[in-house]
């Protein structure tokens, strides 16, 4: 037994060892395993062969290249991280400062430069202006590294099938990446590399593929720097939204006359719905449009759950309204004049925030814009491209209101026909031609004769002026030559007291235009603007002495205290005696209760004034005053095109009666500061002996002698050489008073 048990085993050895064949199945198939690749099997087998290595090659370098490019982002964004500063060094990034413009009763009224409201947090600001920028910015901001691969990729696909280019168009910008574009990458403004701030911001809004590369970057620093709040913090702060208004703080005061911090849902999407185009969608510029495009985002508040439909359907009902002060928008025209007025380093240059109190007054100017648009409503053909302007001012020139146009709007900088347009004031300068006269002792009672005048004009000939009716009146006094806008008289009047004297009177009145040399200068054929006519009627009003409009009480730095600038204007150098300008406010107010100014009358408020109008009525001119304020009215056309029946005593009166009615509603009556003179008789006298003839047309030339009146007072002789010394200056002006003698 114990032998057969040793046998066996041995049996089974030499069986291994002696069996040939493959090795069992079990071994074979792991040997497989752990040698060579499977061979392809197969035609398809082979020809698959080539793109199958091809893929793992690709799949190799693949890996391996994004580990690169992560490895040189993270680099990138490394080194971008610390050269971003506190949060606190991004909020203002503005070039340029404000000007904040304040009326006479220290209310803001209009703002000028690129306004700063002061510093917000996304923490602390109406929870609803957020929810706003974030529902139509960047759905996805609270979930993002800073680059949105979704939004970028909906943004290409959308600019692909609108036919644009794929970085046309839609953006697929976060608001990480928006605010990286508003810091300009990290880039300051500089004068001495970009031409101007436009040139700047030009640059910094460029759209390359490297540019949005580097946007990325930015974006993804930030990310890792700020944490989300205080990205939205420097975006609320930086973010452009329209009228000059530089962040959500600003735009809510500028808007709704309201901090950030205040805002409700509608005004919220109001806010957040001028980012994606601020000018277009501001409501100064169309109120309708802006609320439409609210309408858009608090949608999308409600899709996304920040506003429940009972909300947003409140929103919708109740649309944003503009505050008081932006919607009268008031005030443009003279808040341009304010900022041409002042230094340009304190206006229109600043670096700093500026207050400018001013003598505005509102109340006034919505009255002047008022009377004006009803004048052209009612009695103005539709579609006439007829202009207007129209100054109101104290009688120390302190100006209240000034319209510059028919229509403003709303952008800084427009032609402003009221200080810009230089026209030929017509008959409105003849008050300067009788106020040298009763300064130098005639009253409006003495008399001069209206008949036929010719003056020979050295190297030009005759000048035969006429009147614009073409009629002769005989002898009348001063007061009725003036009351009647007679031609011949002012002239006569104008050569006895001398040129040179009627200039002085004019300049010092603040007329600064190049006065005309020869006697066509009583004629108006001199230019002026409206706010030096306006300024100078003021003259007359306040007692005869100068008057510089101005508009400016005082500029100051904002939070400071300290005044840079004081008030620039005002009373100045006596020009004509009190008398002299009491009686000629007397002959003025003659002029609208029975002249060629009936259309200007107040009823029973005493005013004063004076019609005029050019040839063939290029310019047509009223300018007068009660004893509280002074205005003045010019109307034409740019073009210089002569305007249809249009006379100073027709529509620019009937305006000037509509401003100053509005003007002095519920103001007291008061009495014009006049002085009426003693009737006198008209006569003809002798002087020296001498008698002294009246015209009777037949002479060919002025010998300078008129009539007078019984106090003996004669506008007397003229010299043959009379007014500056450059003779053809005078016959080029002699010449255009020939055309331009009918006035």
């Amino acid at each position: 037994m114990a032998r057969s048990s040793l046998v066996a085993p041995k049996r089974a050895t030499k069986k291994a060892k002696g069996r040939k064949g493959p090795p069992p199945k079990q071994h074979a198939a792991r040997k497989r395993t752990t040698s060579r690749p499977r061979r392809p099997r197969g035609l398809l087998g082979w020809l698959a062969l080539p793109f199958l290595w091809l893929f793992r090659l690709t799949f190799r370098l693949a890996w391996r290249g994004a580990l690169v490019m992560v490895l040189i982002l993270g680099l990138a964004v490394g080194y971008v991280y610390t050269t971003l500063p506190a949060v606190t060094a991004l909020l203002d990034g503005r070039a340029r400062g404000s000007v904040t413009m304040l009326d006479r009763y220290g209310e803001v009224f209009a703002w000028r430069g690129e306004q700063f409201g002061g510093q917000i947090s996304s923490t602390t600001v109406s929870p609803y202006l957020g929810d706003a920028i974030v529902a139509t910015e960047d759905r996805r901001f609270y979930m993002h590294p800073g680059v949105d691969p979704i939004g970028i990729a909906s943004a290409v696909k959308i600019n692909l099938a609108e036919g644009r280019g794929p970085l046309s168009g839609h953006g697929g910008s976060t608001i990480t990446q928006q605010t990286a574009k508003l810091l300009c990458l990290g880039t300051p403004y500089d004068p001495d590399v970009w031409e101007n701030e436009t040139a700047y911001e030009s640059d910094c809004r460029e759209t390359s593929l490297w540019r949005k590369v580097r946007e990325a970057v930015y974006a993804m620093a930030m990310e890792v720097k700020y944490t989300k709040a205080e990205i939205l913090t420097i975006y609320m702060n930086r973010a452009f939204l329209g009228a000059g208004s530089r962040g959500f703080e600003a735009a809510a005061q500028r808007y709704f006359g309201k901090s950030a911090n205040e805002v409700d849902p509608a005004e919220a999407a109001m806010l957040a719905g001028l980012l994606v185009a601020p000018t277009r969608y501001a409501p100064t510029a169309d109120l309708e449009r802006s609320q439409n495009r609210a309408d858009v985002v608090i949608n999308l508040m409600e899709q996304q759950d920040y506003l429940t439909a009972a909300e947003a359907q409140f929103a919708r009902d109740n649309p944003a309204r503009l505050s008081a002060a932006a919607e009268a928008r008031a005030g443009g025209y003279f808040a341009d004049w304010v900022m041409s007025a002042g230094p340009d380093f304190l206006t229109r240059k600043t670096t700093e925030d500026v207050i400018i109190r001013t003598t505005f007054d509102p109340r006034i100017q919505t009255a002047a814009e008022q009377a004006l648009a009803e004048v052209f409503r009612t009695k103005v053909s539709e579609g006439s491209k007829a202009q207007s302007a129209v100054v109101v001012m104290s009688s120390d020139g302190a100006v209240r209101a000034m319209v510059g146009g028919r229509k403003f709007k709303g952008v800084a900088g427009q032609f402003n026909r009221a200080i810009q347009a230089k026209r030929q004031t017509g008959s409105a300068f003849k008050p300067f031609i009788y106020a040298a006269a009763l300064n130098q002792g005639y009253t409006p009672n003495d008399t001069v004769t209206d008949e036929p005048l010719t003056i020979n004009i050295p190297g030009s000939g005759p000048w035969s002026p006429e009147n614009y009716d073409r009629k002769f009146r005989g002898p009348v006094t001063l007061t009725q030559a003036l009351e009647n806008s007679l031609n011949i008289p002012a002239v006569k009047v104008s050569e006895g007291v001398g040129r040179d004297t009627v200039r002085e009177i004019a300049e010092g009145f603040g007329i600064d235009s190049d006065l005309a040399a020869g006697p066509s200068l009583a004629l108006g054929v001199s230019e002026s603007t409206l706010i030096e006519m306006t300024g100078a009627y003021a003259g007359i009003l306040n007692g005869g002495s100068a008057v510089e409009p101005y508009g400016i009480l005082e500029l100051r730095m904002q939070g400071d205290d300290e005044v840079l600038i004081g008030q620039d204007g005002g009373l100045g150098d006596r020009v004509i005696s009190q008398d002299a300008a009491e009686q000629l406010v007397y002959m003025m107010n003659k002029v609208i209760e029975e002249g060629t100014g009936t259309r200007a009358r107040l009823g029973d408020r005493p005013a004063a004034g004076k019609t005029g109008t050019t040839q063939a009525a290029r310019d047509a001119w009223f300018l007068g005053f009660t004893a509280d304020y002074v205005g003045g009215v010019w109307m034409g056309y740019d073009d210089n095109t002569p305007l249809t029946g249009v006379t100073g005593g027709g529509l620019p009166a009937e305006i000037w009666h509509e401003v100053m009615t509005r003007v002095h509603e519920g103001l007291p009556v008061h009495p014009l500061p006049m002085r009426t003179p003693a009737p006198a008789a008209v006569q003809t006298a002798d002087t020296q002996g001498e008698s002294v003839p009246v015209y009777d047309g037949t002479v060919p030339e002025y010998d300078g002698t008129v009539a007078r009146s019984e106090n003996d007072r004669l506008i007397g002789r003229v010299p043959e050489q009379q007014g500056s010394g450059n003779v053809a200056e005078q016959i080029i002006n002699d010449v255009l008073g020939t055309i331009f003698g009918r006035n």
